[in-house]
This record gives structure tokens, C-alpha cells and sequence, in this order.
């Protein structure tokens, strides 16, 4: 019996069906399930939303979201072995769980859920920066989510939660706290998982704020931002040069100096210069 259910131990859930974690799809199994309801945990109360989990594999984070309280648990799935597993939780948690088989970056969720919408995930390595990013810049705010609950590697969560002057600072930490609280919640080491990766991880929580902090346009902001950290060993008037002809003007309009580097540019100072570029 495990900790929080009385369905099988994950290890063999993993033996029965043959789930062993493909590189290829960024996967590695969170196996203990006292974990996993941790991590739910730190997604607060569930009991009045709908959860939204990319990437559920075996379905460790599953249960941990269902013995939590989820009110239902929509799944996207795109490695079809894992179904088999997915449907069992589905069985023993009847109306609650919804699996949808393919890929996340090119599902829509949203007719599936109900507000108010929480995203709990532990992120396939290699989708979980895109999906992410879109997250945090919709068309229109506030987000479909309330919260986002995410595992990342232990360097992007401190990327996104890293403040100017810092290494780690850049596009994420920017997109990040211009409309969210982010912060980091949990750390796991390799041996937590199945098979250990490299790395260590990390839970990020990112609590949606109604507005943003700054005034800015998203799509603009997130150009001038990335122009900025794709060359962010360079001087900002080389760096966005090609943001605008008279970009020099525009930095000196925002408060920043022309000579400054983008990791040395806080938030406020960025969302400025958005508001600078966007007049044309």
C-alpha cells in the first residue's frame, strides 16, 4: 500500500506497464508519493479548482493532486504507455480525472476546465521553459490560471526567481515577476527521481497578480527583453540596436543609461522602455 492512496506503489506501477522514462521526452519519474503530495501541497487549496498537469507519466503527481482534494485533474499526456496507468487513477477516482493523449504545446486546455483554474506540473525538461513563457504572456491578463505549481532544474527556478545584478537574471525572471509572485517552494535532488538526472530541482509557485506592476506591453516587452539577453555581455545601445533607430534616445527617455548592460536594467526599468519603443 502507499502513503496517500490505496492504489499500487509507483515502482510497480512502473514495472507493470513498462513505463521506463524515455530521454526523448524529457522524463524522469517522481517516484515517491509522499513527494508528490507535497508538491500539490504547495499549490494550495484544491478543493474549489480545477488542476491542470502536463506531462503526468505514471501519475505520481496525479494522485498526489487527487488525495489533495483536486475538484478534477485535467492531463495531458503524450507518451501513450503511460495511459494504461493514467486510466487506473481515472478508475479510482471516478469524475475526477481527465486524460487527454497528445501534445501540450499544441493543446487547447481550456474546454476542458472550469475557473478557477490551477496548473500543477512536473515539466518535461524539454517543453517546460516554452510552456512556461506562454503562460506568463496571454493575450489578455489576468491569465486563465490562478497559480502556476511547476518543477523545473534547479537553475531555471532560480532564473525565475533571480533579481538584477545577478547571473541567473534575465528573460524569465522579467516575465515572471512583471505579473506574478514567483518564488521557490521546494528542492529535490537527483536521487529523488527515476532515472536521477544530473541536476537538482526545484518547485516554483507563481501566484497571478490582476494587473501588472508596470505599465508595458507584453509583446513588446518580451522583444525588447529578449533582444537584451540574446547579446547581454554587450552595452544595451549595441544590443537593441535593432529595436530602434533611435535607441539611445529611448533608453536615456526610460532612465536607462545607454552603457548599461541588460542584467543590470530592474523590471521597472525594462517595462519603461517598452512603453518608450512602443510609441514607433
Amino acid at each position: 500500500m502507499s502513503a496517500i492512496d490505496d492504489l499500487p506503489p509507483l515502482r510497480e506501477v512502473i514495472a507493470t506497464h513498462g513505463l521506463s522514462a524515455r530521454k526523448s521526452l524529457g522524463q524522469n519519474f517522481l517516484l515517491d508519493l509522499n513527494l508528490t503530495a507535497k508538491i500539490a501541497r504547495q499549490a494550495g487549496d484544491l478543493s474549489e479548482s480545477d488542476v491542470l498537469e502536463i506531462g503526468p507519466g505514471p501519475g505520481g503527481l496525479t494522485r498526489g493532486l487527487l488525495s489533495e482534494g483536486a475538484r478534477k485533474v485535467l492531463a495531458i499526456e503524450k507518451d501513450a504507455r503511460c495511459l494504461p496507468a493514467l486510466a487506473e487513477i481515472a478508475h479510482r477516482y471516478p469524475g475526477q480525472l481527465q486524460v487527454i493523449e497528445g501534445d501540450a504545446l499544441e493543446i487547447d486546455p481550456l474546454a476542458h476546465l472550469t475557473p478557477p483554474i490551477r496548473v500543477a506540473a512536473n515539466l518535461p525538461y524539454n517543453v517546460g521553459t516554452e510552456l512556461l513563457v506562454r503562460w506568463l504572456t496571454p493575450p489578455r491578463w489576468p491569465p486563465f490560471w490562478q497559480s502556476l505549481t511547476l518543477m523545473f532544474q534547479r537553475e531555471v527556478a532560480e532564473r525565475i526567481v533571480a533579481q538584477p545584478g545577478s547571473k541567473t537574471y534575465g528573460r524569465l525572471a522579467v516575465l515572471s515577476q512583471w505579473r506574478s509572485d514567483a518564488r521557490i517552494v521546494m528542492s529535490l535532488p537527483p536521487g529523488a527521481f527515476t532515472p536521477p538526472p544530473k541536476v537538482s530541482s526545484a518547485v516554483v509557485h507563481l501566484d497571478a497578480l490582476s494587473g501588472p506592476r508596470f505599465e508595458a506591453d507584453a509583446t513588446v516587452l518580451s522583444r525588447v527583453v529578449a533582444a537584451a539577453f540574446n547579446q547581454r555581455r554587450k552595452m544595451l545601445r549595441a544590443a537593441l540596436k535593432g529595436t530602434a533607430p533611435d535607441i539611445e534616445d529611448r533608453l536615456t527617455a526610460a532612465g536607462i543609461k545607454p552603457t548599461d548592460r541588460a542584467e543590470q536594467v530592474p523590471l521597472e526599468g525594462f517595462c519603461a522602455l517598452a512603453r518608450e519603443v512602443a510609441k514607433g
